[in-house]
């Protein structure tokens, strides 16, 4: 950390990302996912922290899975709903959720209320990471050139 950057700041100082880097067809329900990279205006390297807004109807993602990175949520406010392989799960402000690296068991979160959701998101940084997605014919790893890159199962890319 310079010597210039703050201790502390308020998350809305920090300008939100919009959307997701999917390819099409498969970023129409996380294109309105507000998400603040908190980690990154400290100087974290090793593990991330977000503050991301669903507003009604908004995914978090398309349910995935990590091979070498652990995730973590929180929830602020709001209410959302947690897909896995088991079903589905209402959360609440206040409650937790966390998923190891390696578990198969995909997940993703839908804010299916009326107004704003928003939880804090931490996980581990891994250069490894692949991410899968078991619902679609989505991967994401890195290539043979070192690239993080959206492919489908059999690797060719978007």
């Amino acid at each position: 950390m310079s010597k210039s950057q703050k201790r502390a700041i308020d998350p809305q100082e920090i300008e939100p990302r919009t959307g997701a880097g999917y390819p099409e067809p498969f970023r129409q329900n996380v294109v309105s996912r507000r998400k603040r990279v908190l980690g990154d205006a400290f100087g974290l390297t090793r593990y991330g922290v977000n503050l991301v807004e669903l507003p009604p109807a908004a995914w978090s993602s398309q349910r995935h899975w990590h091979t070498h990175e652990d995730e973590f949520i929180y929830v602020v406010s709001g209410e959302l709903t947690l897909v896995t392989d088991d079903g589905e799960q209402l959360l609440t402000p206040g409650m937790v959720a966390g998923f190891p690296a390696g578990d198969r068991n995909g997940h993703h979160l839908i804010n299916n209320g009326e107004g704003v959701a928003c939880y804090l998101e931490i996980g581990d940084r891994n250069g490894q990471d692949e991410v899968f997605y078991p619902d679609i014919d989505l991967l994401y790893k890195v290539n043979d050139n070192g690239d993080r890159v959206f492919s489908n199962r059999d690797g060719v890319p978007y």
